[in-house]
């Protein structure tokens, strides 16, 4: 296990290095930052010429890569165009979606999983095909209509809830907008888990343990659900990472100052220290969630073996 892990952190190096190559050129061929920070007025050559030196994009591209690398590994993301280090805003921003992103998690296992397994346990009948309906619906509806439908419904109409989330972000304001960011990931969830399930319920090593007289409830919980959720779980370890870069809709509607504002307000005003900073460090997320997918395998199936 101590060799793979090890194999894998350093295949990890060569896929972060070309991402954030691949990030930082897309970012710096959206438009000048320098006219995205005069405003609608053009700068004067001689102030352009100053701002660009003073945030070194008067040097060549690949110059500028190199320099933001070495800075990222000391832990300098750079300075926004506001004169705000790029690390203040990550340390308001990802607390706030750090949160949004496990609360939509835990609808997603909790939510996700127990319908897959009662409509995988019941494939064909009524409630199967309910299940099936309601999760058609919601994969078809985009995000921001139920955001919004729930947020009028909830919080305008009925007064449930706060409409926006405040300042502070406490997780019983987050519970509706995390809902809503795991609305499609959890019908996915509720799908993957039913196919799953209705797969693997007539396998041999589940005809086994009935034929053993073992109790239903610990044939579903230590030898079907177990099996059958190698899919999800690798499902929901690439999500954290869409989620918690997909939330840009979500915080916009609830007004959450988060990862997803952050890089809406930096490509919004052409920012392009503070959306490298924000990406890079969602690439990370991404990776470190794979390699904990890779080792929860041989926790859910004992006949993976890593060398």
């Amino acid at each position: 296990m101590g060799r793979y892990v090890v194999r894998r952190l350093l295949q990890m190096i060569p896929v972060f290095a070309g991402a954030t190559l691949l990030i930082f050129l897309m970012v710096n061929v959206m438009g000048d930052p320098i006219a995205g920070l005069c405003g609608e007025r053009r700068c004067d050559p001689a102030t352009a010429a100053r701002l660009r030196a003073e945030f070194g994009l008067d040097k060549p591209v690949w110059q500028q890569y190199l320099t933001y690398m070495g800075n990222v590994f000391t832990g300098d993301f750079g300075t926004a165009f506001n004169g705000q280090e790029v690390t203040e805003l990550m340390s308001t921003a990802f607390p706030v979606t750090l949160r949004l992103t496990l609360i939509a998690i835990l609808f997603e296992v909790v939510i996700g999983i127990t319908l897959g397994v009662v409509t995988g346990l019941r494939r064909g009948r009524p409630v199967d095909t309910g299940v099936l309906l309601f999760t058609l619906v919601v994969i078809s509806v985009p995000t921001f209509v139920t955001g919004l439908l729930l947020q009028l419904l909830l919080g305008v109409k009925w007064g449930w809830i706060r409409p926006s989330v405040s300042s502070e972000a406490p997780l019983d304001e987050l519970l509706l907008p995390g809902l809503v960011l795991a609305s499609v990931s959890l019908a996915y969830v509720t799908r993957l888990t039913r196919t799953s399930i209705a797969e693997n319920r007539h396998s041999d090593y589940v005809r086994t343990a009935v034929a053993k007289g073992l109790p239903r409830r610990r044939v579903v919980t230590r030898h079907l659900l177990r099996n059958s959720l190698i899919p999800v779980v690798t499902f929901i370890g690439a999500d954290v990472g869409f989620l918690m870069g997909g939330a840009i809709v979500t915080e916009r509607i609830f007004n959450i100052h988060g990862v997803g504002y952050q890089l809406y307000q930096g490509i919004l005003r052409q920012n392009t220290q503070t959306v490298v900073g924000f990406v890079t460090v969602l690439v990370l997320v991404f990776l470190v969630a794979n390699l904990v997918v890779d080792l929860l395998y041989a926790v859910l199936d004992p006949r993976i073996r890593y060398v």
